[in-house]
């Protein structure tokens, strides 16, 4: 079974890693062929291009621009604990065991409008290029054209390694389509977390967020590998709802 989820724009570099396991990233050389595009670009455009503002733009020119190889535990930091948004406030890596945390990296791939895809312990320099981005890149109109056919073989290989041919997606659909699932051999579960409003079920970003952070750390701490397993999450109030649930998409709901 293998998870995937987006990554964050939130990022934490000033507390130090829980662990000195690392690896590193698998898809640097396709990193550096996206670097030269962002690296020509003033702050302003920057900030024009992701709908940031002016300040976030001058972080994030200063990080391509310093953005270099090796990496090094002193110039990166591992994904999962350098990721601090949502979905990683649910998940909670810091608080985990070393051996939980080498579960995390068989079971989990983070999609990266830069990495590509990360493994959990892969050392990771700061940056913020989200999945939709409209940039073009060498002969790829943009970012999903540019990653696409890489990511897909990369995520297939991954649910090979897990030894069950089940993908979690628990990624938003911006980082999702970056995946061609028609190639995939896998059995696609894609779970959703709704909370009551005004009377009636409703997915909300933030709680969902955190609800897919949750879901992960559900999954390895219990060790799931059988899809029917996962009805049995519970974290923070929710609960599986069959009635509102469908084939290859199980619903959560509380409240």
């Amino acid at each position: 079974m293998l998870i995937v989820i987006s990554p964050a724009k939130s990022l934490d570099y000033k507390t130090s890693p829980v662990t000195t396991t690392y690896t590193m990233p698998d898809m640097l050389d396709e990193s550096e062929k996206i670097l030269p595009k962002l690296r020509k670009m003033k702050p302003k455009q920057l900030s024009e291009l992701m709908g940031i503002s002016a300040s976030l733009g001058q972080l994030n020119y200063d990080r391509f621009q310093t953005w270099h190889q090796p990496f090094t535990p002193e110039n990166a930091k591992q994904a999962v604990l350098a990721f601090s948004g949502d979905v990683f406030q649910g998940l909670e890596a810091p608080s985990m065991s070393e051996e939980q945390l080498l579960k995390l990296q068989s079971k989990l791939r983070i999609l990266s409008g830069l990495y590509g895809v990360l493994r959990p312990l892969d050392l990771m320099q700061p940056y913020r290029l989200e999945m939709g981005t409209k940039i073009k890149i060498q002969r790829s109109a943009d970012l999903y054209a540019f990653w696409k056919n890489k990511i897909t073989p990369k995520v297939q290989e991954a649910i090979d390694e897990s030894g069950s041919k089940v993908l979690i997606n628990l990624a938003s659909n911006e980082y999702y389509k970056s995946i061609d699932t028609k190639k995939l051999d896998a059995e696609i579960i894609t779970p959703q977390f709704k909370d009551m409003k005004n009377g009636q079920y409703k997915m909300i970003s933030f709680f969902a967020k955190k609800a897919r952070g949750l879901m992960t750390r559900f999954i390895v701490e219990n060790d799931i590998d059988n899809v029917n397993d996962l009805q049995a999450f519970d974290a923070e109030g929710y609960v599986y709802n069959p009635r509102l649930s469908k084939v290859g998409n199980p619903v959560f709901t509380r409240g």
